[in-house]
């Protein structure tokens, strides 16, 4: 009987499963169990075991959507699958089991041919650096994926995905380059509902060119019936039918299959092992050290029945833990006529994005919730709607909770489960009152205040209130006879009820007295817990909500309206105009191309641009890595100022994997502790015995992978001591007081313009010691800082990098090994973004990797992680301004006296250029004489550099500042100001010098003028006004913006080499970054070898030119890419060594012409070139003059705002824009440099919070905290104009720059916001008996974020409103 037993044992072994099988776009693979680490996430398997790398790490927290994929599931049973997008950095390679993954180079790719999705993303010019972009394709494809499911489209080519849909599809996705019109307008271009003639420029359609069958004919084709994209594998299909299930006690994942099971596996699991439950593992994204946990045992919960059920019927619905947060969206909305469940899924749309809540539970969330206090939208709405829970208790079995009882319970202990949620159903009941019958009504309301309108942010505060309520004619109004408010994200533990607002509400007619009565309680029930951000903003949203649930409901407005008695929905009070929808986005482009020189000047699609989209674009952490590669993560201090004892690991005990710490001391004999050398001196790579500020790198961890290096850099401890050392400078003031400053070199100081004491002696006015300040901004490039090093022969480098400026990054690496420059070689071929962090800032990173590299010789390469990135980069120069302002009684400015105060940080970094950078854009206006005083301030803090217009976009906005200051001071209108201050060109001239050109150059005062046309200025300012004067509660701003940038050109070398089969080969210093620079020097290069005439047309040209990664063993004196010229001083370089080529070729045509009597081809041209062995390779170095290397640039914008004085929330509806580009080298390029350089103004201005705490450490870390504009936050109508401004015989091919000063437009924005609140203070001003209290002439603060603006709207604007309305009926 034994050996039977033993026989029927090793029968069973061989059914269960060993292995896991998925598919990867079509491809099978089999991985073994026993030796997979339940930990590994989809994208570290994707990116290191498989030759898919489209799909990119941006944040590792499920925040930004360059990591999605399409996940595709099979129900046997149904026969159905189901298609969605997930996170693959959140999403476990385990979970994946039997489960088929799509990435973007699955939809299509350069060698298959390329999906629909890709063509019409690169048709709408929607890529710039393509980081992100992939990870957009997937989440549009799956858009359309799912809307032609349920039935066939409307007609080929087309999707029944609606234009409103197409918005949302990627409102989850990053970008920091587009500024997402035209990646929502490729979207667009597939749904029926959308005429492509109202989207905007792309390469398909030319507005009134063609009809709408032609225009339709170019469009690639998308036929969703018989595409074979994402077809569930077959094999997959047979392996799911055989049911072949895990042995849960033999690996680390198990996937349990009934509670029963999951309990025995609980109970086995020794006390103290670590042990997770697993469903869609998002919560890492928050809780990031769940990451660097260990853990024993992974139990996989989604297939226990319990766990998954939907139930619905009269009782209510019930949803399992482990159910989706988008299946419960679905499951709600399927409840017909149920208002509450309804809007319960209209406020979980707004949880995270909509490829975390495809895998992110309703049981996880309030888990997280339970056990974490995570500032849970879900259990706010839920306690509302007086759920319940079920829990698997490890002791007493099964037990119930009503959810607001769990939540205040102790954190469920690891042995129990929450099983599921029951929402119960809500009917109208009769209550009988006095022997009369009176229809009892529910109402039911959820709110929530997040930076971003469609989610993908937590919220300030979030509410949900439910009400049973009657009109009583008796009492005359409406009664409460029971309500229920919670409140929660608000610096709480968990969601809270205001029970004594509850009770005093009960049995109460609601009365604007009695409102008052219960704002007084609600705030002294809801208050932030201490060292919550903004608490005072959080409180008042709580009185905001509460008086949008109740207003409608008070006496005086039941007597006035009877929209609530009809079966209205409940809502502000009825003088409160109603929330309208979000308008769809829209967008005109009014572009000129220029056919003089073509290609150039043609906006033909962006090089490279459908390798963007599919994800084949190579980046540096793209590269395989070489045989025995390490992996590299730094170490970085987290005081201001302090002796560095020692480094060690936590429990003094190495981590697997980790091979060595890298510190100043690994420095070679020969070479220097240097991090970076290039513009003013160098700075340190390591600190050394004293660290001087927190996010200084001290050290360099080495490890066998990223994921190793990573964790085990978190489990470094890094002794401190600060005995006998000064206190750290900490703020400009201290440094200022204790003269730490750094040295601004003669050249680089700003110089007075005119006499200063006679233009403030000329004033009929002055404003005196004015003060400004500005916080930092972060880059946000997708791609973080990344290298790869490779010790070559002979004690060589080769060095990948993600940089601007690969020459200084040569020169860091050289002196710090201590090597000759020629023993060195730095490849760039693309940067994810950069805007200026890939500048200084990509120099440590490349040189940690070499010296490491050449320490252990052997490859190592780095991807910094997004926390690490943001800790240790600095960002834009915050600064502090104070100025004295003269003018006359018309508002015209005769004296401006300014001293400003740059916190600089540890090192100079760029910061001696931003004077010049400040005051060039402040001189957009006549100040008559200007004083111009600029202090360095060295503080203990992360070197400060350049960003995007640095120091420019400042000085635009100090210029508005005062603008906006004198208009209030006068009590005149601010365009009036701006108007009468626009320089004269011969004030420009007096101002600016050489910069202003010639006469002819000075665009602005046209621009001005067709600006105000265009838009409707003057007309749409009437509007606004009567939109103030007919709404209380929201209020519109208009203001018109100029700005004026100057730009230099710099020495920029260049080659092009025709290859003996006629295609020809580029070499440019400057690097693709996403500003379209190879773009146009292909095009530049057509048009120059084009001259020759050979009968080939340029469009033909351009298809054999090619620009290749920049070398520095190549060309030399390559420069910074960056303030905005390197596309076109990249393009003179190759015109210059074009016209070489032209003169060189020129006689072997006219002899071959003559030679055989025929037109001479291209290709047989440079056959008979090579055969006369005619050197068909020319270098040049550009070096432009004083008259053509620095000029001035100009645009305008209009900004429409409509701000909700309640929230604090800002709508932009309209900006219009006319840019001067010169005469465009690329219009379609220039137009994306344009919207996207605003859009990142935006952030700067009205979003993005960079914050430090007490010891000058970053705490915005994450995309948890640091708001970039996202698809919601931009204008809903957004137009640009290019202005096609004519000859400009000193620029190149007349063009102009385009990549930075459009971000100063932004300006328009927050001036705008300023001019709505001033409405706002006006309106409270009529309210308020003390007409003193109110400052019209404020200071808004950059960034205008929600609590700011609240806050400067007043945060006790209804409890005055609700007195003032007590008063006046008192006085009645």
């Amino acid at each position: 009987m034994g050996e039977q037993k033993v026989i029927e044992e090793i029968e069973e072994a061989m059914k269960s499963k060993t292995s896991m099988v998925f598919a990867i776009n079509g491809e099978r693979f089999e991985l073994e169990l026993s030796s997979l680490d339940p930990s590994t996430t989809l994208i570290d398997f994707l990116r290191n075991k498989t030759p898919f790398k489209s799909v990119k790490l941006g944040c590792g927290e499920g925040g930004c959507g360059a990591c999605v994929v399409l996940l595709s599931k099979y129900d046997p049973l149904l026969e159905k699958v189901d298609d969605f997008t997930v996170s693959s950095c959140l999403t476990l390679l385990c979970s994946i089991d039997g489960c088929s993954i799509t990435t973007s180079e699955g939809l299509g790719n350069s060698r298959a041919g390329f999906h629909a999705v890709h063509e019409r993303i690169a048709g709408f010019h929607a890529t710039q650096c393509g980081f992100c972009t992939p990870g957009m394709s997937v989440s549009m494809f799956s858009a359309l994926l799912n809307a032609d499911k349920s039935h066939p489209p409307p007609h080929n080519g087309f999707s029944n995905l609606t234009a409103a849909e197409a918005e949302k599809a990627v409102s989850g996705n990053l970008c920091r380059c587009t500024g997402y019109r035209p990646l929502v307008d490729a979207c667009k271009s597939f749904s029926a509902d959308v005429d492509i003639e109202d989207l905007g420029y792309n390469s398909f359609c030319k507005k009134g060119e063609q009809n709408r069958a032609e225009v339709l004919k170019t469009l690639p084709c998308y036929d969703h019936a018989t595409s074979q994209v994402c077809k569930f594998p077959e094999f997959l299909k047979e392996e799911i039918k055989n049911g072949m299930v895990l042995d849960p006690r033999k690996y680390r994942w198990s996937s349990p299959v009934s509670v029963s099971e999951l309990q025995g596996l609980l109970s086995e699991a020794e006390n103290g092992m670590a042990v997770k439950l697993v469903a869609g593992n998002t919560s890492t994204g928050y809780y990031k050290e769940e990451k660097q946990r260990t853990y024993e045992r992974f139990f996989d919960v989604r297939r226990i029945p319990e766990l998954a059920v939907v139930r619905r019927d009269e009782k209510g619905v019930e949803l399992g833990a482990a159910v989706t947060i988008s299946k419960a969206i679905e499951v709600l909305r399927g409840e017909e006529n149920v208002s509450m469940l309804e809007k319960l899924a209209d406020h979980m749309e707004k949880i995270a994005n909509r490829f975390v809540r495809n895998t992110g539970t309703v049981g996880g969330n309030i888990m997280m919730a339970q056990r974490k206090q995570f500032p849970s939208d879900l259990t706010t709405i839920l306690v509302a709607a007086r759920a319940t829970v079920k829990i698997m208790s490890s002791g007493s079995g099964q037990e119930e909770f009503t959810l607001e009882e769990f939540l205040q319970q102790p954190p469920l202990d690891t042995k129990s489960v929450l099983l599921s949620i029951e929402i119960p159903s809500w009917s109208s009941v009769k209550v009988k009152k006095n022997g009369s019958s009176s229809d009892t009504h529910f109402l039911f309301e959820t709110y929530r205040a997040a930076p971003r309108p469609l989610g993908n942010a937590l919220a300030f505060l979030n509410a949900a209130f439910s009400a049973e309520v009657s009109l009583s004619e008796e009492l005359d109004g409406i009664v409460v006879h029971d309500c229920l408010l919670a409140f929660g994200a608000y610096g709480t533990k968990h969601a809270h009820r205001a029970r004594k607002v509850e009770d005093f509400l009960t049995g109460k007619v609601i009365t604007d007295e009695v409102l008052m009565d219960a704002i007084g309680l609600l705030k002294d029930e809801i208050v932030p817990d201490k060292g919550t951000l903004n608490p005072g903003y959080r409180s008042s949203l709580a009185v905001t909500f509460f008086f949008e649930f109740f207003g409608s409901l008070t006496q005086t407005n039941v007597k006035t309206s009877n929209g609530w008695l009809n079966g209205g929905e409940v809502g502000l009070d009825h003088e409160v105009e109603s929330l309208k929808p979000e308008a769809m986005l829209s967008s005109a482009q009014q572009i000129v191309e220029n056919q003089e020189h073509s290609p150039v000047g043609k906006g033909i699609v962006k090089a490279g641009a459908c390798l963007q989209a599919s994800g084949e674009a190579v980046y540096v952490d793209d590269i395989p890595s070489p045989e025995n590669c390490l992996y590299g993560a730094f170490i970085y201090s987290t005081m201001p100022l302090a002796r560095i004892k020692s480094i060690r690991f936590k429990e003094n005990r190495v981590p697997e994997g980790v091979l060595g710490i890298i510190t100043y001391k690994d420095i070679p004999k020969s070479g220097k502790n240097i991090g970076t050398k290039g513009f003013f001196g160098s700075d340190l790579l390591f600190a050394e015995e004293i660290t001087h500020c927190a996010g200084q790198i001290i050290a360099f961890l080495v490890a066998d992978s990223q994921k190793l290096a990573d964790v085990a850099a978190n489990l470094v401890v890094v002794d401190y001591d600060t005995e006998n050392l000064e206190p750290p400078i900490l703020s400009v003031e201290e440094a200022v007081e204790r003269s730490s400053l750094f040295e601004i070199f003669p050249r680089l100081r700003c110089k007075p313009v005119g006499d200063i004491t006679k233009g403030m002696a000329e004033a009929e006015h002055k404003i005196l010691a004015s003060k400004l300040s500005f916080g930092s901004q972060y880059f946000f490039y997708m791609e973080t800082q990344t290298a790869l090093a490779v010790p070559d022969e002979d004690n060589c480098m080769v060095v990948y990098s993600s940089s601007q400026v690969p020459e200084y990054v040569h020169r860091t690496i050289a002196g710090c090994l201590g090597v000759p420059e020629h023993n060195v070689r730095v490849i760039t071929r693309r940067c994810g973004g950069g805007f200026g962090g890939k500048v200084t800032k990509s120099m440590p990173v490349a040189a940690a990797c070499a010296l490491a590299a050449s320490k252990m010789q052997r490859p190592v390469r780095i991807y910094v992680n997004r926390k690490t990135d943001m800790i240790t980069t600095g960002g834009r120069h915050p600064m502090k301004v104070t100025y004295s302002v003269g003018f006359k009684a018309n508002g015209k400015i005769t004296g401006l006296d300014m001293e400003l105060l740059l916190e600089v940080g540890i090192s100079e970094d760029i910061s001696p250029l931003m004077p010049k950078g400040i005051q060039c854009a402040l001189m957009k206006y006549d100040w008559g004489a200007l004083s111009f005083d600029v202090k360095l301030c060295k503080t203990n803090t992360v070197s400060r550099t350049a960003v995007r217009a640095p120091g420019d976009v400042q000085g635009t906005y100090i210029a508005e500042a005062i603008m906006e200051k004198v208009a209030s001071y006068l009590s005149i209108d601010v365009d009036e100001i701006r108007k009468v201050n626009l320089h004269t060109y011969e004030s420009l001239k007096l101002f600016h010098n050489a910069q202003a050109g010639e006469s002819p150059e000075y665009t602005l005062p046209m621009i001005w003028d067709k600006l105000a046309e265009s838009s409707g200025f003057n007309q749409r300012r009437k509007v606004v006004e009567e939109f103030n004067a007919s709404n209380k509660w929201r209020k519109r701003g208009i203001s018109r913006v100029p700005a004026v940038y100057g730009v230099s050109m710099r020495l920029t070398p260049g080659r092009v080499s025709v290859l003996s089969d006629g295609s020809v080969v580029v070499e440019v210093p400057g690097i693709e970054i996403g500003q379209g620079l190879w773009t146009k020097v292909k095009q530049m290069a057509a048009f120059s070898l084009g001259l020759i005439q050979c009968g080939t047309t340029s469009d033909e040209l351009l298809k054999k030119i090619r620009v290749v990664q920049s070398d520095t063993l190549s060309l030399v004196q390559g420069s910074v890419t960056g303030g905005s010229t390197s596309s076109e001083a990249s393009s003179e370089a190759v015109r210059i060594c074009c016209d070489g080529l032209v003169e060189r070729l020129l006689p072997v045509k006219t002899a071959l012409a003559e030679q055989t009597g025929a037109p001479v081809t291209w290709d047989s041209l440079i056959s008979q070139a090579y055969l006369q062995s005619i050197n068909m390779s020319v270098s040049t170095a550009y070096s432009p003059d004083i008259s053509t290397g620095a000029y001035l640039n100009y645009g305008v914008a209009a900004s429409e705002v409509e701000v909700n004085i309640l929230t604090g929330e800002t709508t932009i509806l309209r900006t219009d824009i006319i840019y001067d580009c010169g005469k465009s080298l690329n219009p379609a390029v220039d137009l994306g440099q344009i919207e996207g350089a605003f859009v990142q103004g935006l952030g700067f201005f009205m979003l993005e919070e960079y914050l430090m705490n007490s010891d000058g450490l970053i705490v915005t870390d994450s995309t948890w905290t640091y708001k970039i504009p996202t698809v919601d936050t931009i204008p809903r109508q957004f137009n640009v104009e290019i202005l096609n401004s004519g000859q400009h015989k000193n620029r190149v091919l007349s063009s102009k720059a385009s990549g930075e000063p459009p971000l100063l437009l932004a300006a328009s924005v927050h001036c705008a916001v300023r001019a709505a609140v001033t409405e706002a203070k006006k309106q409270i001003l009529t309210w308020s008996n003390n007409q003193q209290e109110i400052d019209l002439t404020f200071e808004l603060p950059v960034p205008a974020t929600m609590p700011v603006v609240k806050e400067f709207c007043g945060l006790d604007v209804v409890e005055k409103y609700l007195e003032w309305k007590v008063q006046q009926r008192k006085n009645v």
